[in-house]
């Protein structure tokens, strides 16, 4: 398909309204709890899970983060004692990570406030017709992209003889 200046144009509004949106919601997750989107993501995806645990490779794909990445900000989190990070009971090579009850807490306190900017702020400008169709548009375009390869942005070059 060979892109149109609307397709340009969309394409260019999806990712300056999303990196704009980012920008509220890390400035919004910072005041009210001292926390980045991603330890914000972590936290949400382990609400939502049975026992409130997950393995970290899961964890990852949820999130759609890097693993090295997610390490770093477990580390962080498991530091403020917000998460707490144990062998996989079945699969010896595999981490385990389990929000703690601080981590509930973290969760709890910027919650209502993450609500009411996303709402104000994605939403308060939408119809509810717009919000169907934006879920159904948004849906179709991430689950094409979870089945598309990612690798690193570049290719290694083979080492020199």
């Amino acid at each position: 398909m060979e892109p149109t200046p609307q397709h340009v144009a969309a394409y260019f509004a999806l990712m300056e309204a999303g990196a704009l949106l980012q920008q509220l919601v890390e400035q919004q997750l910072r005041r009210d709890g001292d926390l980045s989107y991603i330890q914000f993501r972590v936290l949400a995806q382990l609400a939502e899970a049975p026992e409130q645990s997950l393995r970290m490779t899961d964890l990852a794909d949820g999130v759609v983060y890097s693993r090295s990445g997610l390490t770093y900000q477990a580390d962080r989190l498991e530091q403020g004692g917000l998460i707490a990070r144990s062998p996989s009971p079945d699969d010896e090579r595999s981490v385990t990570v389990t929000m703690t009850e601080a981590g509930r807490e973290a969760l709890e306190r910027v919650l209502p406030g993450h609500i009411d900017l996303v709402a104000k702020e994605l939403f308060g400008p939408l119809k509810e017709p717009d919000v169907t169709a934006m879920a159904d548009v948004l849906t179709r375009v991430r689950d094409h992209l979870r089945t598309v390869p990612r690798g690193p942005a570049t290719r290694r070059r083979p080492a020199a003889n």
